[in-house]
């Protein structure tokens, strides 16, 4: 049976509905008063056209009432987003996962009519999966973002009095710091921060608020300025030997000074000169795992370093005093003994200068005399030759800056070849120690070098191949394939987080290209 006539409504032509044929019936009409009765008829007899929308099972038909309604810039005639099935646009490799559904893979399959063509897709999955990896294990190491900036909020405006000393004595001092473990009470538990307690003549603390986070530079959530605590031991300030015991203010000392107070979520508990110092006996008995070791902790100064170049700021005192140790959350798997020395901590740079506001300060007056009559350029001069001391500082190789600026390139001191890093590391020294600053590597070319060092390629690539780009480009995708399945194998057997070790190698294999290794294998191998 027909229906009964519809009743007559006034509408404006602009809102008005295009003609539709019998098949829209019961497919959610966007008006009420037609989709009410509409919807109430029984389906007409199916159509036997191929491609008919009666033909199509229900559960497999579009939810058109699920679209939005007509706005009043659309006329009579112009076709709207729920007046026919539009054919969505095939995703991309980085928006797959494996619960893609099948007809959004066949939109991206189907044009593909070789194997090279998914080759490509899958390579773009891989490097997909390896980026959003990289992102979840960074935010693992540093906390998200969001918690930071709540946490700024809680302590802005506070100071030593809604803070609860932990620990008279200081976790960690540095040559311009001391550093205090402090509690504060958030969201009903006790978080631990570190207070930075500057040395006097010794404030980087206005051009350290305005840095980006980054995961090898010290972040500060906090900053206030008040009296230092007689309770907090200060080793080597004036006074200290006539506090009494119990830490109460002796009766014939003035207050202590007022002093910028910052704090840091990140708590170190030791620096670079005190892990280098301790550590001669791990270097003589596994000199391969505390090569590696200095490899990494080298990558996470140059990495920070590119970074402070990037905001125009300079490293105020770069040098294993200043270089702060911190414990990272994810803890290594099953080490044991010997091995379990060898964990890998953060390296956090914690002094700075703006660049734009004063020269970079040289460590004596003959690297002044000696860069000067070289006429070289800026601040990233001095992070190079920093970064080449630093190189035989860890590996306990004696060495001065004054004796080294009378050195060539091909004089400096030996490195003992301990390890299949060593060879590596003497040759990034020498690079970066270059009496020519031409011929000087940059911290950029330092940290590649490293990453090469670390992860490959090694020499024996070349041994039976030549070195062409298509050479590179395969292997940094095999390797990107097996780091991947690497991690799936490691999450289902012992269920470990991936860790600092883990995040850096990611980020190498995230941003490698054929190019770059090319260059660098050129650099480090000839």
């Amino acid at each position: 049976p027909r229906p009964p006539p519809l009743p007559k409504k006034q509408l404006q032509r602009a809102e008005s509905l295009p003609e539709q044929g019998p098949s829209w019936h019961c497919q959610g009409d966007p008006t009420p008063w037609a989709g009410s009765i509409l919807c109430s008829m029984p389906p007409p007899h199916p159509q036997h056209e191929e491609g008919a929308p009666s033909s199509i099972p229900l559960w497999d038909r579009p939810s058109w009432g699920s679209k939005k309604p007509l706005t009043k810039s659309q006329s009579l005639g112009e076709p709207v987003a729920w007046s026919s099935p539009q054919k969505a646009p095939s995703p991309s490799p980085a928006e797959l996962t494996f619960r893609t559904v099948d007809g959004e893979l066949g939109q991206l399959l189907q044009p593909l009519e070789s194997p090279a063509g998914v080759c490509r897709v899958v390579l773009g999955c891989q490097a997909a999966a390896l980026a959003r990896l990289s992102a979840r294990i960074q935010e693992e190491l540093v906390g998200p973002e969001e918690r930071q900036q709540l946490l700024e909020t809680e302590l802005a405006g506070k100071s030593w009095a809604a803070l609860s000393i932990l620990d008279r004595e200081p976790c960690c001092e540095s040559r311009d710091a001391w550093y205090f473990q402090v509690g504060f009470t958030f969201e009903q538990s006790q978080l631990v921060f570190a207070a930075k307690v500057p040395k006097l003549g010794c404030a980087s603390l206005g051009v350290q608020s305005s840095l980006g986070a980054h995961c090898s530079i010290q972040r500060l959530i906090g900053r206030f300025t008040d009296h230092i605590p007689w309770e907090l031991v200060l080793p080597g300030s004036p006074g200290e030997q006539s506090q009494s015991p119990s830490g109460e203010e002796p009766a014939h000392l003035a207050i202590r000074p007022v002093l910028q107070v910052l704090i840091s979520p990140e708590v170190p508990y030791q620096t670079l000169a005190g892990f280098v110092k301790g550590s001669h006996g791990l270097h003589r008995t596994s000199p391969g795992h505390y090569e590696r070791l200095a490899c990494l902790l080298l990558l996470q100064v140059c990495m920070g370093l590119e970074h402070l170049q990037v905001q125009n700021v300079g490293q105020g005192d770069l040098c294993p005093e200043n270089l702060l140790l911190v414990e990272c959350p994810c803890p290594p798997r099953r080490q044991q003994g010997k091995e379990a020395s060898l964990s890998l901590p953060r390296l956090l740079i914690s002094s700075f200068f703006k660049v734009k506001d004063k020269q970079r300060p040289c460590s004596t007056s003959q690297e002044w005399d000696w860069t000067k009559g070289l006429a070289p350029p800026p601040s990233p001069v001095a992070d190079e030759l920093n970064v080449g001391m630093l190189i035989y500082q860890i590996l306990h190789v004696d060495i001065s800056l004054e004796n080294t600026l009378g050195f060539r390139s091909n004089r400096l001191p030996e490195i003992p070849s301990l390890s299949i890093y060593s060879t590596g590391l003497k040759r990034l020294a020498m690079l970066l120690l270059h009496r020519d600053p031409c011929k000087r590597a940059s911290i950029k070319q330092a940290r590649s070098i490293l990453q090469v060092l670390l992860w490959g390629p090694r020499q024996e690539l070349f041994a039976r191949s030549k070195k062409t780009l298509t050479l590179l480009r395969s292997w940094v995708e095999v390797k990107r394939a097996l780091l991947l399945l690497k991690f799936a194998e490691n999450s289902a057997g012992a269920g470990v987080s991936p860790g600092l070790e883990e995040w850096l190698c990611c980020q190498y294999f995230k941003e490698v290209t054929e190019h770059t290794l090319y260059q660098v294998t050129q650099a480090l191998y000839t």
